[in-house]
């Protein structure tokens, strides 16, 4: 080996090599990070703006035919009041991005200047180099290693009907039932269980709460691994199948009522019903509405939207925007058919504009970017979790009946009345919630405590007219569905939790099956419970972890035996 005097210190030609290379090298990496940069951004700018363009074809189609009927002045204001409204939208959004980049810069300079000491000087340490390459990571990672680990996760996220793993149990025109059946092989169903059936969110998919069954992560498995007879009802899909484009509420409670008829049918017992987000909205009416009776007796409705008038949020942005404007007119379109939906992508976008100083395309890039940074010189592996979320995020939107959309967007503009009376009809009925208390139906209201999309107070707004149990989880609007459905996490669905000991919609379904039988044995072999405190005790290695002795029946001291047998005596 050649041996080279440089500087007064014999180098050999490798390391005079390396030298002389590494300022190319270093250069050669921030080409590929600036490269990466805008490419991603781009993407991210792209994923963000094309429903903005969409709007803009909806909102000419409108205008074209208002204007000419509206009084000019009154158009003006309308428009000068929306250019206001633009202004403040665009200040916020520029902010946000402002202060993002100000954070990811004051963090990553001194580790910049750092390394070019370290490189000066020679001192040990990061160098130009090596901080270049990790900019360079990080930049690909955000725009292919990130946007392939969400794409493949697609075979693990979500229910995958076609595969046959769950049955398909009956049909409508607008819908499918499907049992839900256990993932864990030990499970049986009980044919003589109280049964559940849920109902999914119209335009944030029913995938979500099928996250990740493989994974134990999973809302709908959580009932089904303890035994209990699950279903769930999908909504057709709305691109291809007319019945569903031009559904009511009225059908919607019609096809529920055929569902439960069947379900109770097989296993001889009222069933719950389980809504969640606006899921949860459409179950309540339909219950109030009167349809249900005699084949519901128990209502579950997790982070469900009861009385939007409450966000403060949404209140915010709803008042800021002309009332001319405030029209689902402007985010309906129509389908070659000549049929008219609810724009699922436009809704979700509205939402992002509501949200605009965490959703603005630069604040979620550079979100993405921290979230990827190597930490302790180890590479970011992206786990399954982020990327499911992520998947459901990207994918997951879809198109609403008008006449459903229409409900919702009532209960968002009017709020309930002095008597507990909701915005919105079915078979021309008013919905009362003091009908809840009349039937005796039992209602376990369960809500994020960090939810910016329904809010805690629009998610307890029955709590003024009726009665209900509530139980707050950590988090925000998914978290129920994602981490919660962990059975090993400390806010389990099957368990009690929290210092208030709420008890979880597994747990609550358990608890009113005062025939159920074996609870004990099943809940002590799951891997998290919670204590009579309701803290989650875990323990490390292979050891079982502990469990407080579980109820046999709901809750088994605070049931009468006269309760219990009259409870029979109507099964």
């Amino acid at each position: 080996m050649f041996l080279l005097n440089y500087g007064g210190m014999e180098q050999s030609s490798e390391q005079w090599f390396r030298k002389m290379m590494s300022p190319l090298q270093a250069a050669a990496n921030q080409l590929t990070a600036v490269q990466n940069y805008y490419a991603g951004y781009s993407k991210y700018l792209n994923d963000f703006f094309i429903p903005f363009f969409v709007s803009t074809h909806y909102f000419r189609d409108v205008e074209q035919c208002r204007l000419i009927n509206s009084n000019p002045l009154e158009s003006m204001e309308s428009y000068l009041e929306l250019m206001s409204f633009n202004m403040e939208l665009s200040t916020r959004y520029y902010t946000a991005g402002m202060r993002v980049v100000n954070e990811y810069t004051a963090r990553e300079i001194p580790r910049a200047m750092g390394a070019l000491f370290n490189t000066v000087f020679g001192v040990e340490g990061e160098n130009i180099e090596s901080f270049t390459e990790r900019q360079a990571k990080i930049t690909e990672m955000a725009v292919s290693g990130y946007p392939k680990a969400i794409q493949d996760i697609s075979e693990e996220y979500g229910f995958h009907f076609e595969k046959g793993t769950n049955m398909g149990f009956d049909e409508r025109e607008q819908f499918v039932l499907y049992q839900i059946l256990p993932t864990d092989k030990s499970v049986t169903v009980r044919e003589d269980g109280k049964p559940v059936m849920i109902i999914p969110p119209y335009v944030l998919g029913a995938n979500i709460l099928g996250f990740l069954p493989g994974e134990r992560r999973s809302y709908t498995h959580c009932f089904a691994n303890m035994g209990i007879p699950t279903y769930i009802r999908i909504m057709k899909d709305i691109s291809t199948t007319p019945a569903v484009q031009v559904m009511s509420g009225e059908d919607d409670a019609l096809d529920t009522r055929f569902f439960c008829d069947k379900i109770m049918a097989r296993h001889g017992k009222p069933v719950t019903i389980n809504g969640y987000c606006q899921g949860g909205f459409m179950s309540v009416c339909d219950i109030l509405s009167g349809e249900l009776d005699d084949v519901v007796d128990a209502l579950i409705t997790c982070v469900a939207p009861m009385d939007g008038t409450r966000s403060k949020g949404l209140k915010h942005f709803l008042a800021s925007l002309p009332p001319r404007f405030r029209d689902l007119a402007y985010g309906t379109k129509t389908l070659p058919n000549g049929n008219r939906v609810g724009d699922g992508d436009l809704m979700g976008w509205v939402y992002k504009l509501k949200s605009i100083e965490v959703e603005a395309p630069v604040v979620a890039f550079f979100r993405d970017m921290t979230m990827l940074t190597p930490r302790n010189g180890k590479d970011v592996t992206i786990s399954k979790t982020a990327a499911a979320l992520n998947y459901w995020l990207k994918n997951e939107r879809n198109d609403l009946p008008l006449a459903i959309t229409e409900m919702s967007f009532a209960s968002y503009t009017n709020p309930i009345s002095r008597d507990g009376t909701l915005p919105v009809k079915l078979f021309g009925r008013e919905l009362n919630f003091k009908r809840l208390a009349e039937k005796g139906i039992r209602w376990l209201i369960c809500y994020g405590e960090g939810d910016d999309l329904v809010e805690k107070e629009t998610a307890l707004a029955p709590l003024d007219y009726v009665n209900a149990e509530i139980s707050a989880f950590p988090k925000g609007h998914v978290a129920i569905a994602t981490s919660w459905s962990d059975p090993r996490s400390a806010c389990a669905l099957h368990t009690r939790f929290g210092e208030k000991n709420h008890r979880g919609p597994v747990r609550f379904q358990l608890d009113l099956d005062l025939e159920f039988f074996g609870l004990d044995e099943k809940i002590g072999s799951l891997n998290a419970e919670t204590d009579a405190s309701g803290k989650a005790e875990k323990q490390e290695g292979k050891t079982a972890q502990k469990t407080a002795p579980a109820p046999k029946t709901a809750p088994a001291a605070e049931v009468s035996k006269s309760k219990k047998e009259e409870q029979q005596a109507k099964v």
